[in-house]
């Protein structure tokens, strides 16, 4: 497995419209002869899920003041908080039709190494967060593209927690369903749990400290790696500018509609936005924090021009291979769902 560093001629980047570029040049474009491993770490940044409504999760007046990047990524999943204490993993690798929503293939390396650092109560709960005492450290996401997929997470060090109520607004739904009172009151960092001799590390130590147990060697000299070229940054800049640093792809068009429906279900939250014209679906927008392999919006595209009722509604999710989309989800309850 090749190891990735995130710099140029020396620099360490911790711009995230950059690091995510970097990782979507490596899943879509840079094909290795065996998988590849990327850490990278954000400044001040809200990362969202592919599928999210960016206005509806964040809390713009305070991304503004603290000076927050806001990034859209192409996995689903939902929106995060990153910055100096925290530690982004990607593992890239071919895609054998089997993994994608299998977190714990990938999560288990990362696991194994907090074990080692001494956080032994670090484990993988629910559909894809790393919890300790019940306390969310690593949320988890997954995308697959021509053959290949990335499942990365985060990892909070020693991240400023106290200002994810100000920046995030995470759906009711989501908050209730994990029996808790606020997205502050949910999330833990890392470094508390650690063995003594690691109380006192900081980031790019812990890298190196989690890079040294993956690949279970002395010295990071040891760790197989691979440099980025001038070519590929030029290939990863042209990737930056149309997505991660493009407005358009980072928010996206927000229109008004009539209606909106929204449920926290076993796949995820899932909102249906509409507009209804002569009783037929006029416009539509699905968004949540979903994990999905195909495109939202061939659903959307479905749905367009069919009539605002259940029975023909319904026949169009049938027909459509919802697992691929949503996760695993029935037509009826989707159907529910949009017409509750």
């Amino acid at each position: 497995m090749y190891y990735v560093k995130n710099q140029r001629n020396g620099q360490e980047i911790y711009d995230a419209t950059v690091n995510l570029a970097i990782e979507y040049y490596l899943l879509s474009e840079k094909k290795l002869d065996e998988p590849i491993l990327l850490f990278y770490i954000n400044k001040n940044a809200i990362i969202i899920g592919k599928n999210q409504n960016t206005y509806e999760e964040i809390n713009q007046d305070a991304v503004d003041k603290l000076g927050v990047q806001v990034v859209r990524r192409f996995s689903g999943g939902g929106a995060v908080y990153q910055d100096m204490g925290n530690i982004c993993f990607c593992f890239l690798t071919e895609d054998d039709g089997n993994s994608f929503r299998d977190f714990g293939k990938f999560t288990q390396p990362v696991i194994e190494a907090l074990h080692q650092m001494g956080a032994t109560g670090a484990e993988l709960k629910g559909r894809n967060d790393l919890l300790i005492e019940g306390k969310k450290f690593s949320g988890n996401a997954m995308y697959a593209n021509m053959g290949r997929m990335t499942a990365h997470g985060t990892l909070m060090l020693d991240l400023n927690v106290d200002v994810l109520p100000q920046l995030l607004r995470p759906k009711e739904e989501k908050i209730a369903s994990k029996g808790i009172k606020s997205v502050r009151s949910r999330v833990t960092n890392i470094k508390p749990y650690l063995a003594p001799e690691y109380q006192h590390i900081d980031i790019l130590s812990f890298r190196e400290a989690l890079l040294k147990k993956i690949y279970q060697v002395d010295s990071v000299e040891e760790v197989k790696e691979y440099v980025l070229t001038e070519e590929d940054w030029e290939k990863i800049e042209l990737l930056r500018q149309q997505y991660f640093n493009n407005p358009d792809w980072n928010y996206g068009k927000n229109p008004k509609f009539q209606l909106k429906q929204s449920k926290r279900t076993a796949v995820g939250q899932v909102e249906f936005s509409l507009n209804i014209e002569d009783n037929h679906i006029k416009d539509i927008k699905i968004t949540g924090d979903f994990f999905g392999l195909g495109e939202i919006s061939d659903v959307e595209e479905a749905l367009r021009g069919v009539a605002f009722e259940r029975s023909a509604v319904t026949n169009v999710f049938e027909e459509i291979n919802l697992k691929k989309y949503f996760g695993n989800i029935e037509a009826k309850e989707l159907a529910d769902l949009l017409f509750n």
